[in-house]
């Protein structure tokens, strides 16, 4: 398609959509510890634990990209 191999098209669509959802789903977490008033501390509680599985992810690609090179 438009002389991107499939793989290519799978892994612009895993960075940047998986990206893009993180944002969304960082974008909740804020609008949550806005709606409950958790405060400085309880909004860095809620980051930290709603944010983390997010984090393994992030570091993944971060390490492939180091390896790569």
């Amino acid at each position: 398609m438009f002389g991107y191999t499939e793989g290519q098209i799978a892994q612009f669509g895993l960075t940047f959509g998986v990206g893009a959802f993180i944002l969304y789903m960082l974008f909740i977490v804020f609008n949550l510890a806005l709606e409950s008033k958790a405060g400085k501390f309880g909004t860095f509680i809620l980051f930290l634990v709603l944010s983390f599985g997010m984090l393994g992810f992030v570091a993944k690609n971060i390490i492939q990209w180091v390896l790569g090179m």
